[in-house]
């Protein structure tokens, strides 16, 4: 998956980035199978990539806190 993912025109800015000149600038690309984003400021050093019904659980789990929440637990 890696080698299609690195194609420039597949990424757009994400709506969520924040506010200002993008100091919390992430990019988004929408592909049929998965949904990925990256850091646009380094995008060489990886990406996040979900089947669609996972990352729409993803960012709900952003939004009200609850992943925050489970990270800190696993980490004790």
């Amino acid at each position: 998956m890696r080698h299609h993912m690195v194609t420039p025109d597949i990424w757009r800015k994400s709506s969520y980035s924040g506010p200002g000149d993008g100091d919390s600038c992430v990019e988004i690309a929408n592909r049929r199978t998965h949904i990925a984003v990256r850091d646009s400021k380094d995008p060489a050093v990886g990406l996040l990539a979900l089947p669609p019904g996972s990352f729409a659980y993803f960012i709900e789990a952003l939004k009200d806190g609850s992943a925050h929440r489970n990270f800190a637990r696993l980490r004790g």
